[in-house]
């Protein structure tokens, strides 16, 4: 948690020490079991509706309707007073669907080869983490109530997203692994961060971004192995039709949320 000292750079101040009631104005969802199943599904959904609407649309015209829609849904975001799963689903789906159509582009229209832009979003998702530290004294998630910590916390979601597209297409793509056999491995690294935190004592909020790094080529990969043709390794079920079946069961899975966020207060009337 931060406290109200101030830091080595003239002019910037750490937030004060959050109460239990302003935790409650966290705007986004605790970190539970179902957070992160919601969070690999939206992942795989990103991954293969960039696909699919690139191919469908072109990648200007779904790069440029990506862009707006990532816009309109993080604005939606910043205006909520409070957590509400269907707006913030709807952010993170969204730059799940831009975070992987720009890891594409700097593979695809510039060339760029996919080690070195995973390095490169490493070094820019190093450099959001040590801004927010610097400012904020803290990267833990569970006081994120708007402002200056909320823009920090989407940038390095958006950071993490990239990141985890480039490592991803670089095992199954740029090191010929394959689709089924990058999800595996990436299967076996999640369990890396929580085995850490528990066995030992690996702090909470290195562990939390180190998995939440790992969940997008989890998610990526293992969706792209059921959409993509068996020419390219995959199931070949077509990357729309998993895309609608991803977005079903997250759009289920968010209301269930819904719901469930409103018991507490209804309980307390």
């Amino acid at each position: 948690m931060s406290d109200t000292r101030t830091t080595g750079a003239p002019g910037l101040r750490r937030r004060p020490r959050e109460t239990p009631a302003s935790v409650g104005r966290n705007k986004v969802p605790a970190v539970t079991a179902s957070f992160w199943a919601v969070k690999i599904l939206t992942t795989g959904m990103g991954e293969t509706t960039s696909d699919y609407l690139a191919r469908a649309l072109g990648p200007v015209p779904a790069v440029a309707g990506a862009a707006v829609l990532l816009a309109a849904a993080l604005a939606a975001q910043a205006r909520a007073d409070r957590h509400r799963p269907a707006v913030y689903w709807a952010a993170v789906v969204m730059v799940s669907v831009f975070g992987t159509m720009a890891a594409d582009v700097a593979h695809v229209a510039l060339g760029v080869p996919y080690a070195v832009s995973a390095t490169a979003f490493a070094l820019a998702l190093a450099g959001v983490f040590g801004l927010w530290q610097r400012l904020e004294g803290t990267l833990a998630v569970d006081t994120v109530r708007g402002g200056r910590r909320e823009v920090l916390y989407w940038a390095a979601v958006m950071t993490t997203f990239a990141l985890g597209t480039a490592v991803g297409d670089l095992t199954a793509a740029g090191l010929g692994w394959g689709y089924l056999a990058s999800g595996l491995l990436f299967a076996a690294l999640i369990a890396v961060p929580a085995l850490g935190h528990r066995v030992l004592r690996l702090p909470s909020v290195l562990a939390f971004w180190w998995a939440y790094v790992l969940t997008r080529p989890l998610g990526a990969c293992f969706a792209d192995w059921v959409g993509v043709g068996r020419e390219r390794g995959g199931l070949g079920l077509g990357t729309g039709p998993v895309s609608l079946v991803l977005g079903a069961v997250i759009a289920a899975a968010v209301l269930w949320l819904a719901i469930r966020s409103r018991q507490p207060a209804r309980a307390a009337v």
